[in-house]
């Protein structure tokens, strides 16, 4: 087995990359919103700001626009593939609120014991590692 066959070390010329063919990528892309549109319409409009109805549906329609931008040689996602993922969100999710979650810390005891169970917990583990360390000098 010589060096030869496991190394190529033939000078190859570089493949000329592919320039994005965004016409191509523009109906691609139409295509996966019109089946997208289609799904959504199997599904009762006031379901459309929750998430768990068509979670399946949103992610075949962004896994089409990946694989089609892909397919014509262009990145993703890319300022076509944005703007109309945008459109689909205003023509779609428009009307849903946006509900911000609003934090609230515990009450004070339970925010107390959250604290101190880990303080006398690393305090126990100390003192049995000391013990045990001083009782193996003794036996020793």
């Amino acid at each position: 087995c010589g060096t030869d066959s496991l190394f190529n070390i033939d000078p190859t010329t570089p493949q000329p990359k592919k320039t994005c063919n965004e016409s191509r990528l523009q109906w691609e892309v139409e295509v996966c919103g019109e089946g997208f549109k289609r799904d959504m319409g199997h599904i009762d409009p006031q379901q459309w700001c929750n998430l768990t109805y068509f979670i399946s549906e949103y992610y075949v329609f962004t896994s089409c626009t990946e694989t089609k931008a892909e397919i014509v040689s262009c990145y993703w996602p890319n300022p076509l593939v944005e703007s109309y993922i945008i459109g689909i969100h205003k023509h779609f999710f428009s009307h849903c609120p946006m509900d911000q979650v609003v934090w609230v810390d515990p009450p004070d005891e339970t925010l107390t014991i959250l604290i101190l169970v880990p303080v006398f917990l690393t305090l126990a583990m100390i003192a049995l590692v000391v013990w045990c360390s001083k009782r193996s000098d003794v036996l020793a």
